[in-house]
């Protein structure tokens, strides 16, 4: 019963910082650990495709992350519009908008910290393979 709630909070938090941007940064995180995958994959066979596969790891994480801070932007520049057109807003309304706009960057920073811990061991096992 509680991993039935807990997968609608996640639900309910996606779907809070906006379904386009957080389905951008989800997509980014995923192609980021298929990539780090096929990287893994292709140490012993191909060290080439391992290296290749690292930098597109590095720049599908980095995606993400400036994907997050760019719908955070676009966010907070819609709560302040709305505090704009009411005149004088509400304070849990005006901590709504900045909530929302926050849930963004920190879905990119996860998806890039994930990504950046992938990205470490890969260029490890690289590493000593090359020592090898």
């Amino acid at each position: 019963m509680n991993s039935l709630i807990i997968t609608n909070q996640f639900a309910d938090r996606f779907s809070e910082g906006g379904p386009f941007f957080m389905t951008l940064i989800l997509l980014c995180l995923l192609l980021s650990i298929v990539l780090l995958i096929i990287g893994f994959l292709n140490i012993k066979k191909s060290p080439q495709k391992s290296q290749k596969m690292l930098r597109l790891v590095v720049d599908a994480s980095l995606l993400g992350l400036v994907i997050g801070f760019l719908a955070s932007v676009i966010g907070l520049i819609t709560a302040f519009d709305s505090v704009e057109a009411m005149g004088d807003p509400n304070p849990a309304i005006f901590a709504g908008g900045l909530k929302v706009s926050l849930l963004t960057a920190t879905f990119g920073l996860f998806s890039f910290v994930i990504a950046r811990f992938g990205i470490l061991i890969l260029r490890w096992v690289i590493n000593s393979e090359n020592r090898k």
